[in-house]
């Protein structure tokens, strides 16, 4: 059997379900380098779910971990693309590159005022809280009795959920200990989130939003013209769902409620407002509802109502993420992705040879989890036609690792980063909780070469 040799760049989702649909086709012997810049594997399901969420970080121990323990399957962790090792050395040295980076990058309001400290992106805040090394020097100001997160989809819905759960709550979680520590000290008792469209359109899906239905202590309400028993209207069926959860959330009565999320849809901030830091902002009313997405305006546009102000000291940017260009790959300005067909990344109307994507970095920061496993199938498919028609080039030395080893680069293996769960895992159960994240990278290298 022919043998193929494919280097996979990012080991979150994506990546991981790259490497099932590798392992699982029969026409090739296939060797696989799975590298990765952190000393840890698994992307997002590390550093995006929510703490709150253990069962959507399952699929990590019950499937991914398996992948990594093939003979034919390498983790090349601590490693980054671009600066250890380049675009070009990868090509020369695999038969193929899938590219599975993901996006790390995030949409900006392009609103007056929106660089002032106190306003940052929901990422960043997403990541703060889950421990990713490169943002737990992040400070938030949670002084203030009022956040406003801008967007409504689940980002947005984490973001309210991680801001107004009870501390007794966070603590039961792999909540990073600075977030921990910073959270159960928050004077924020109220989150405000903005929807520039109507509640009809809303991007969150319903089982994020019956979470708010579950939460101790926090009231939650609907600003909302839009809002119609399912009965009444036209919509889908995922939609009509969404409406009667809105119901249950507007009707529901919290016994002495001690904090409070409060959903105001066509609203859109046209300003930030404060000088040193923000104190609030400008949020000017829409008319209307069931404007298609085609059709929205930009944040910041003019709209049809009287503006008026919010206060606040704390404003998060929920509104979309959005990939980062990678030296030497075409990239899509406009939609932020590499350019590809299918998987197979282009170089204008011609592909480029042995170089594939999946996942966001290809489609878009669209779907869950599970979204990436037919994305990812798809572009396999497309490198195993290629591989079948002899148009990928035939590897058989191994450059890539004697480099690294040349550059005295510290490389987490799988059993390193074994060795870092183990730690992880044994400092949260001391204290009652399912682990302790190691958010330093010399803290990581340290416990994976132990």
């Amino acid at each position: 059997m022919t043998s193929l040799r494919v280097a996979v760049v990012g080991s979150g989702p994506a990546g991981m379900y790259a490497i099932q649909h590798l392992l699982e086709q029969s026409l090739f012997d296939v060797d696989i380098d799975l590298f990765e810049r952190l000393p840890t594997p698994w992307g997002l399901v590390r550093a995006g779910v929510a703490p709150d969420h253990p069962e959507k970080k399952l699929i990590a121990d019950r499937l991914f971990r398996f992948f990594l323990k093939r003979d034919n399957v390498r983790f090349f962790g601590n490693v980054e693309i671009g600066s250890d090792i380049s675009h070009d050395e990868l090509t020369a040295s695999y038969d193929a590159v899938v590219y599975a980076v993901g996006a790390s990058d995030d949409k900006p309001l392009a609103i007056p005022g929106e660089r002032l400290p106190g306003s940052c992106s929901a990422r960043e805040f997403v990541a703060w809280y889950n421990g990713h090394p490169d943002y737990r020097h992040l400070q938030f100001d949670l002084s203030g009795p009022r956040a406003v997160i801008v967007g409504t989809g689940n980002v947005a819905l984490d973001v309210a959920r991680m801001l107004t759960l009870p501390a007794t709550a966070l603590a039961r979680t792999d909540i990073a200990e600075h977030a921990l520590e910073a959270l159960q000290a928050s004077h924020v008792n109220e989150v405000i989130v903005l929807g520039r469209r109507g509640c009809q359109q809303a991007a969150f899906h319903n089982p994020e939003l019956e979470e708010l239905l579950h939460l101790d202590g926090v009231e939650v309400q609907i600003e909302a013209d839009d809002l119609l028993p399912p009965e009444q209207t036209d919509a889908d069926w995922d939609t009509r769902r969404k409406l009667a959860t809105l119901i249950r959330l507007q009707a529901r009565r919290v016994a002495a409620p001690v904090k409070r999320i409060v959903f105001k849809f066509h609203r859109s901030p046209i300003a930030v407002s404060g000088d040193t830091h923000v104190t609030g902002v400008q949020v000017q009313t829409r008319v209307g509802s069931g404007s298609p997405r085609s059709g929205l305006p930009r944040y910041g546009s003019p709209g049809s109502g009287s503006p008026g102000t919010i206060d606040c000291g704390l404003l998060l940017r929920a509104i979309g993420y959005r990939g980062r260009a990678l030296p030497g790959l075409p990239f899509d300005l406009q939609t932020g992705v590499i350019s590809n067909v299918a998987g197979r990344v282009m170089d204008g109307s011609v592909p480029r040879t042995g170089v594939y994507v999946t996942g966001w970095i290809r489609r878009g920061p669209r779907g869950v989890i599970g979204s990436n496993k037919q994305c990812a199938a798809e572009t396999v498919g497309c490198l195993l036609a290629d591989a079948r028609a002899g148009k990928l080039s035939r590897r058989s030395d191994d450059p890539v690792a004697q480099a690294l080893i040349a550059n005295q680069r510290q490389v987490v293996s799988f059993g390193g980063w074994q060795r870092i769960d183990r730690t992880e895992r044994l400092a949260g159960s001391a204290r009652g909780r399912p682990r302790i994240k190691q958010t330093d990278i010399g803290e990581l290298l340290t416990s994976a070469g132990r």
